[in-house]
């Protein structure tokens, strides 16, 4: 009777690691593969979405409300298409901000152009901050 519950003892740790497993791998699978990780991918998640709701899934949480449905409607619109898709980074030092455009859509990121930003877009920018 003891190796028959050292049996089922060991089945049964191994069936709730398979399951944990499971359900770990398929968090990582969908966090690697349906989620966008550069701009390029943004907007193709975007223009092909079904509906606003879903979209909004794509959202931070608590900035939702800086995508509004008529963007959604505007970005979507079949009479409009994007001519460029752009990926840009903005650094913040003391007194100086620099934006750095780099190319979307690709493996690793490739800095095409820094400049620095002049002081009125810059305040606008810190003015975006939450």
């Amino acid at each position: 009777m003891r190796g028959y519950k050292r049996r089922q003892s060991i089945k049964d740790w191994t069936i709730l690691f398979s399951v944990i497993f499971t359900i770990i791998g398929t968090a990582a699978y969908y966090v690697v593969f349906f989620t966008p990780k550069n701009s390029l991918e943004l907007y193709q998640a975007i223009t092909f979405a079904d509906d606003f709701e879903e979209v909004q899934k794509l959202m931070l949480k608590e900035y939702e409300g800086n995508f509004k449905k008529e963007d959604f409607e505007y970005i979507t619109s079949l009479a409009k298409t994007a001519k460029k898709v752009r990926q840009f980074t903005l650094f913040e030092y003391d007194e100086k901000t620099f934006v750095i455009m780099t190319s979307p859509g690709t493996e690793r990121l490739k800095v095409l152009s820094v400049e620095e930003l002049p002081k009125e877009i810059r305040d606008y920018f810190l003015e975006l901050e939450p």
